[in-house]
């Protein structure tokens, strides 16, 4: 329940603390005054859309606080639990909606103090109130809103959501089976050329590094003659005698020794030359066995080369680098194995199609069940509803018209039907209902659904419009009647229903040259007798309509 409403600088309104009672709160004012601009805020605060025209002229940002006492919500509060936002009170019975406006345009939404996205302040909003809108009756025209009321009377939305979704997933697999089916022939084809291909590449046999381990030897083999001569001159460089690195290395290592004294530069200089000639002989001994196993193989050489002919000629005919070729060869495979297991993808993909079919047929059949019962209950509740609001002769008929086709709502097609006369075949409500009828047929509806509501907060916006006289005194009545179940804030012009209100909120807007400023008062005793009264008769009050309305106030 709606317990206190902060706003401040929204739109007209500067600033404005409201404490919300239980029961019928009607929230009244002249033309204009802005009556609407309290719902427009609250809305804010459960996460409507917004933009800068929201924000009062001259300030930088509005500031809308929602709280409400959840303690009889508990989907509420394990919703709550579950974003991990509850408060840190133990009894986690006050939940605080806040939304903030930027001069901007831009947005923040708080749930108790912490900052959410915009759809989970929807979500929980949604669990908090339900907001009948005066124009709700021109969607009474369109056969969704007909299948959404019945399914939310019926309480059908989880059920109608696994439909959906078991539609979609059946029509996923649908249109993959009807692809495979028809592009047989084109795979078919595909599957040739991927068989040659595969087998080539196969017969090829690369192996892994083969490609970078061939290059290498055709380069070694191609250079054979120059390599082996300039390995003698570095052996003769190595070894020679006299004129051979070892032989100089030796020298200078004498040298070193026949000197008297060594300086610890010359010592550190000794170290280094017989290390030096160590690895000398060393490098000279490589040479040597390298000198001795290497040949110059013209046979050897042509393999290579023919072999690197072969790989390089089958890279280009696919149009891949040759170091390609290993990881081209096996995406070809692997396509051809899933081709060629066609004849089981078909398979799989049919007994996929049938389950899920299956599926969604038991779920909307189930659905078709739940909806034609909960047809007939709304219909005879609305009815009823309707003969109170004076179109007693009028009838409701919730029609169920199976499709020829399957749909992701159901398999019916659902739509209001109304015989305003005796004797007359019902008909669809645009061909039939006049504005005022289609505007009564909507409160009946929304007051018969608002009955079996488990949101505890009923917001009513003006839905009273093109009513009046005795009309206006039964919707008064049955909003009271709401409000003694839960809560209720109604918008209203009528005097009989804001006569109907526990509390009474009027709305007035005060303007100069520079600003307009709306504010919020609650009346109670003489002032809100002079409300009632002004709405009978005008601005000019009379003690005949002071005297009505002190009469309707004590019938309430």
């Amino acid at each position: 329940m709606l317990t206190h409403l902060s706003i401040h600088n929204f739109t007209l309104v500067e600033s404005l603390d409201l404490e919300i009672q239980a029961g019928m709160t009607a929230i009244t004012g002249e033309t204009g005054a802005g009556k609407s601009i309290v719902l427009g805020a609250l809305g804010q605060a459960l996460g409507d859309r917004t933009d800068a025209d929201k924000v009062r002229n001259g300030a930088q940002r509005a500031d809308i606080t929602a709280d409400f006492d959840i303690n009889a919500l508990p989907a509420a509060q394990a919703w709550l639990s579950e974003h991990d936002l509850l408060t840190e009170d133990e009894d986690h019975d006050q939940c605080l909606l806040r939304r903030v406006i930027t001069r901007e345009g831009r947005s923040r939404a708080y749930i108790n103090g912490q900052t959410v996205t915009l759809s989970q302040l929807k979500a929980l909003g949604g669990m908090l109130i339900d907001l009948h809108s005066q124009h709700e009756h021109q969607s009474l025209l369109k056969k969704d809103t007909h299948r959404r009321l019945l399914d939310d009377f019926a309480g059908n939305q989880a059920l109608a959501k696994n439909v959906r979704q078991a539609h979609r997933d059946w029509q996923v697999v649908h249109s993959k089976l009807l692809a495979v089916r028809n592009n047989a022939e084109e795979i078919g084809a595909r599957q040739q050329l991927l068989s040659y291909q595969v087998q080539e590449l196969d017969l090829l046999g690369l192996e892994d590094d083969e490609l970078a381990n061939l290059e290498r030897e055709q380069k070694t083999l191609a250079n054979a003659g120059s390599i082996l001569a300039d390995s003698h001159s570095l052996a003769s460089l190595c070894n020679d005698e006299e004129q051979g690195l070892n032989a100089r290395l030796n020298k200078a290592i004498l040298l070193l020794g026949s000197m008297p004294e060594l300086t610890p530069q010359l010592r550190e200089a000794e170290q280094l030359l017989n290390s030096a000639q160590i690895q000398v002989e060393e490098a000279g001994r490589e040479i040597d066995h390298h000198i001795d196993i290497f040949e110059i193989d013209p046979a050897r050489l042509q393999q290579v080369e023919d072999r690197l002919s072969t790989i390089y000629d089958i890279a280009r005919k696919h149009k891949v680098k040759p170091e390609q070729l290993s990881e081209f060869h096996s995406e070809l495979a692997d396509e051809l194995a899933a081709i060629s297991g066609g004849d089981a993808s078909l398979a799989t993909l049919e007994a996929q199609s049938e389950a899920l079919q299956q599926q969604y047929q038991a779920g909307a059949l189930k659905l078709s069940d739940k909806r034609h019962k909960a047809a007939a209950k709304l219909s005879k509740l609305v009815n009823a509803q309707l003969k109170a609001l004076a179109m007693a002769t009028a009838k409701v008929k919730i029609a169920l018209c199976p499709l020829d086709d399957t749909s992701s709502h159901g398999l019916e097609d659902i739509e209001f039907l109304i015989s305003t006369n005796p004797g007359q075949a019902p008909k669809p409500l645009a061909k039939v209902a006049s504005g005022g009828e289609l505007s009564r047929v909507s409160l009946a509806i929304q007051v018969v659904t608002a009955l079996t509501s488990t949101t505890p907060t009923l917001v009513f916006d003006e839905v009273d419009v093109g009513i009046g006289g005795a009309t206006a005194d039964v919707v008064g009545q049955l909003l009271r009647e709401l409000g003694e179940k839960g809560q209720v804030l109604c918008v209203t012009h009528l005097a009989q229903v804001a006569s109907k209100g526990h509390q009474h909120l009027q709305v007035s807007k005060t303007a100069d040259k520079k600003k307009a400023q709306t504010t919020l008062l609650e009346l109670s005793g003489e002032e809100k007798i002079a409300e009632i009264a002004r709405m009978l008769g005008g601005a000019d009050i009379t003690p005949q309509s002071r005297d009505h309305a002190v009469a309707m106030l004590g019938a309430a």
